[in-house]
């Protein structure tokens, strides 16, 4: 097993259709290796997210979390907005649906973890208590203005401690704690990714179920016998059946609560076009927030005071669960589907060294403080 890691520093190479070296297309026989060497893909770490990016998902006002697009793995090359669809693994996930089509096999058919990539020995995540990326970005007065990786080509192409992220865990979905179970979740992409935080994440598809299956006591046991869990494949849907998909989502012990649990779609049309679209599917407040005339669901607001690097779970919603059938469904067209969970806003961990070491005189004002955590499934995947 392969797990592939931080495409978004790629140079538009990670999610290439043709041979990185000699130019060439891939053919079925790369893509069946690839489908078979590596079921999982980090999407997160401390060098970035790689789920979105808003040039490639302009409809998506939750793509431009935690972006680092300008540089590269040692900055060797100018980074251009050409290579960011090869990059990110939403544009992945529907590019495998065109080389399905073409090549029938799937080279990017993978499920979604976060990792931590530290070089410290600490596997520390929180923002709060974040002992950096390597050795020399633990915690200190003059961090945040260290270089990680420095380009010998252009400072512009500098790999900055301000860019960086404490970021990301892998959840896994095994029957027991051991290796082999672990492993054998990874190999059939029962797994999600967070961003650091420790909030759950478990999502299950199929033709039959009801909103009312959401809140059994036997849930899991439901979700296996009567569908998929994320990971895995539906085929064929019955006559006059769309997919329904139920999760829950449980925030972080220790963390902040819930904002919304949503459903990315992606899709192959009859013309060999893909598309995606964002659905909200439950929110904290639903009372008060509705959503407005585009189907947009309001900010759940923010109780984060930067300069304190404070918050409160005043808002929010210590857990979620949701029931969601598709409304657009098409039987005939191949698709994905994955969920996301947003935390409230929280503050980063720039806002905690500027509280913990007294830089306010120092640190610049319009930096990035806060943001809003988040989880991914691995997604379902739809065959005609």
């Amino acid at each position: 097993m392969a797990i592939p890691h931080n495409g978004n520093l790629s140079s538009g190479t990670m999610f290439l259709p043709r041979h990185q070296k000699t130019g060439e297309p891939i053919d079925a026989d790369y893509a069946k290796a690839r489908l078979r060497w590596e079921p999982v893909v980090e999407v997160t770490q401390a060098k970035g997210t790689g789920e979105a990016h808003p040039l490639l998902s302009p409809e998506d006002e939750f793509a431009g979390f935690e972006i680092v697009d300008s540089t590269n793995l040692g900055g060797t090359v100018d980074h251009t907005d050409d290579m960011l669809e090869f990059e990110y693994a939403r544009a992945a996930l529907k590019a495998g649906l065109v080389l399905e089509q073409q090549l029938g096999a799937n080279p990017f058919k993978f499920g979604m973890i976060g990792s931590t990539d530290a070089h410290t020995a600490f596997a520390s995540t929180a923002e709060d208590n974040w002992w950096g990326k390597a050795p020399f970005l633990e915690p200190s007065p003059k961090r945040w203005q260290d270089v990680l990786i420095r380009s010998s080509r252009d400072p512009k192409l500098d790999l900055t401690a301000f860019q960086l992220a404490a970021a990301g865990l892998a959840g896994v979905w095994a029957h027991e704690n051991t290796r082999e179970a672990i492993w054998d979740a990874m190999a059939r992409r029962e797994v999600f990714g967070t961003s650091g935080t420790r909030l759950q994440v478990r999502v299950f598809g199929g033709f039959g179920f009801s909103e009312d299956d959401v809140a059994r006591a036997d849930f899991a046991e439901n979700g296996y016998a009567n569908g998929v869990p994320m990971g895995g494949d539906l085929n064929a849907a019955p006559e006059g059946k769309a997919p329904s998909f139920m999760m829950q989502a449980l925030r972080d012990p220790d963390g902040a609560n819930l904002d919304r649990i949503q459903i990315v779609k992606g899709w192959l049309d009859a013309d060999g076009q893909t598309h995606e679209k964002v659905y909200d599917v439950t929110w904290s407040d639903e009372d008060s927030r509705k959503p407005d005339a585009d189907g947009k669901v309001p900010s759940v607001g923010s109780t984060v005071n930067a300069r304190e690097a404070t918050y409160t779970n005043a808002i929010g919603a210590p857990t979620l669960q949701g029931y969601w059938q598709d409304p657009d469904f098409d039987p005939g067209l191949k698709a994905f589907y994955y969920v996301r969970v947003l935390e409230i806003p929280t503050p980063r961990w720039l806002a905690y060294d500027r509280k913990n070491y007294d830089l306010y005189d120092v640190m610049p004002e319009d930096a990035n403080y806060s943001s809003q955590e988040r989880a991914f499934s691995s997604p379902i995947w739809y065959h005609p």
